[in-house]
C-alpha cells in the first residue's frame, strides 16, 4: 500500500506545524540564513528502512531546494553504521526539520523491521508438505490515528501484507456483530442481504470464529474467509484441517500473536496471520542525523 502524495504532504505539514518547525528560534538565532551543508542519516542498529518519502518531504516542505539522496531504499536492510541517506541544502531547513523527519523514519523503520522478523520466523516454520503458498503476515487496523497509510506502507516494506484498510473496504463480521445479530449465521445473512441491496456485486466477506462450532456455521453460511480468533494451537490446527478437508475458504489466525508463538501458528497450515503488534508495539529504530563538518 502506498500513500497519495497530497495526503503525505498534508500529514508532514501538520507534523511540522506541531513542532513549530517554521519558527525554530534556536536555529534561526545561531545558523545564518544563507548557510548550506550536508547531513547524513545513519543507522545506529541493523534495521529494515521505511518512511523515506515522509523523511524527505519534511525537508523540502521547509525549503524545496533541499536534496535528499537515498543510499538505502525502503524495504532494504541497513547494517549498523550505514549511511541511509544524505540531506544537502539549507542548514536552517535541515536542522528545523530534523526531529520531525527522524520521528517518521524511526517509527516506520521500526514497523518494517518488526514485520520482517515475523515474516522470517513464520516462513521458516511453514509446512512445505501442505503444498500451499507461504503463510502471509498481515497487519490490522491497530494503527496510529491519521498515520494508517504510512504504517501500512511500512508493513509492506517489511514483507508483510495489508489487511483491509478501513471499515468500508470489506466485511469483517466480529464477535460483537454476532452478539447483536443473535447468531453467526444471522449476522452473515444480514451482511449478504445488505450488500445485495447495493446492486454493486458482493464484496469480500470474512467471519470471525472462536470455536469449531463457529467454523462449521461460517462454512455453512458461505463465508469467503475465516478469522480464527484466539484459538489455542490444537484447536486452530483442527479448524484449519476442517476447512481444508471441505475445500473451504481462506483461513486467518488472529489474537495474541507474538514472535514466540508465530512459528507454531504457521505450522498449522493457516493461510495468513494477522499481528496487531506490527503497528501498535513496534519499537522505534535508532537512526540519527549528523551534520558533516565543514
Amino acid at each position: 500500500m502506498g500513500i497519495d502524495p497530497a495526503a503525505l504532504h498534508d500529514i508532514v505539514r501538520r507534523a511540522l506545524d506541531e513542532d513549530r518547525a517554521f519558527d525554530d528560534i534556536t536555529t534561526n538565532a545561531i545558523v545564518p540564513a544563507d548557510a548550506r551543508g550536508t547531513a547524513r542519516l545513519i543507522a545506529r542498529e541493523r534495521c529494515v528502512v521505511a518512511g523515506l518519502d515522509a523523511f524527505e518531504d519534511c525537508f523540502t516542505e521547509l525549503d524545496q531546494a533541499v536534496v535528499v539522496k537515498r543510499l538505502v531504499l525502503d524495504g532494504e536492510e541497513a547494517r549498523e553504521g550505514v549511511t541511509v541517506a544524505r540531506v544537502s541544502g539549507s542548514l536552517r531547513a535541515i536542522l528545523s526539520a530534523e526531529r520531525t523527519a527522524l520521528n517518521f523514519v524511526q517509527r516506520l523503520s521500526g514497523i518494517a523491521t518488526l514485520t520482517r522478523r515475523f515474516v522470517e520466523v513464520a516462513e521458516a516454520a511453514g509446512d512445505s508438505n501442505l503444498r500451499a503458498p507461504a503463510v502471509r503476515i498481515k497487519d490490522t487496523r491497530k494503527t496510529t490515528p491519521l498515520l494508517r497509510d504510512l504504517e501500512k506502507a511500512a508493513v509492506v516494506a517489511g514483507g508483510g501484507t495489508n489487511h483491509r484498510r478501513d471499515l468500508g473496504a470489506a466485511y469483517l463480521i466480529k464477535d460483537n456483530h454476532i452478539a447483536v445479530a443473535g447468531s453467526l449465521t444471522e449476522a452473515v445473512h444480514r451482511a449478504y442481504d445488505a450488500e445485495r441491496g447495493k446492486h454493486k456485486g458482493i464484496q469480500h466477506f470474512e467471519v470471525e470464529c472462536e470455536t469449531l462450532e463457529d467454523v462449521r456455521a461460517a462454512l455453512d453460511a458461505g463465508a469467503e474467509e475465516l478469522l480464527l480468533d484466539n484459538m489455542d494451537i490444537e484447536t486452530l490446527a483442527k479448524a484449519v484441517r476442517m476447512v481444508k478437508e471441505q475445500g473451504g475458504p481462506l483461513t486467518e489466525a488472529s489474537g495474541g500473536v507474538t514472535l514466540g508463538n508465530v512459528a507454531d501458528i504457521a505450522k498449522t497450515g493457516i493461510d495468513s496471520i494477522s499481528v496487531g503488534a506490527l503497528t501498535h508495539s513496534a519499537r522505534a529504530i535508532d537512526l540519527s542525523l549528523e551534520v558533516e563538518a565543514g
